[in-house]
């Protein structure tokens, strides 16, 4: 092989390289599904409001579809010894974080508050990735597909630009003496 026909064949790998989609980073979660049963595994986060159903790797590496319909809610944790479930379903106080203050309430009643994005294309999609009142927890986010829920209702608007008052207009001071 000639010198010219490697850089050929080099830069067409490189180029088919640059084209390609970058490889997808699986994160650890635990599957609450409605008949309270949970499933633990891997799951490309990026494909959350795009598949259904959606692609579970298991632990032991076994690929299972969960369609969002039997989906409760699906907790994206730092280990899975750890318990899952947040130990606060609310804050205590208003939230620190930026973005839309919401409580959203299941069809079995359970409810819970989290902190969304203050961005509407977010709250379009298949569902809501909110993060949980407890920061400290093993939860580092929870996604909850519209299906599950009942109700989702704003409590506020928290981190926003607020905006400065109008500065009043300098009173005209009445003169004394026609200057």
């Amino acid at each position: 092989m000639q010198i010219h026909d490697i850089k050929t064949a080099l830069g067409s790998l490189s180029a088919a390289l640059k084209l390609r989609a970058p490889a997808s980073t699986h994160k650890k979660v635990i599957v609450a599904l409605l008949d309270r049963k949970s499933l633990r595994g891997y799951l490309n986060p990026a494909r959350l409001g795009q598949a259904d159903p959606l692609d579970l790797l298991t632990p032991d590496g076994e690929h299972q579809e969960l369609p969002l319909a039997k989906i409760r809610s699906i907790y994206f944790v730092r280990d899975f010894n750890d318990d899952f479930e947040p130990e606060r379903k609310a804050f205590l106080s208003r939230p620190k974080l930026d973005g839309l203050w919401l409580r959203l309430r299941f069809l079995d009643g359970d409810s819970l508050e989290g902190v969304i994005p203050n961005d509407l294309l977010a709250v379009m999609d298949n569902g809501l990735q909110i993060t949980p009142p407890d920061l400290n927890s093993n939860t580092d986010r929870i996604f909850i597909p519209r299906a599950a829920l009942s109700e989702v209702t704003v409590l506020g608007v928290v981190g926003i630009a607020r905006r400065k008052p109008a500065t009043p207009a300098a009173a005209a001071q009445p003169r004394l003496f026609n200057e």
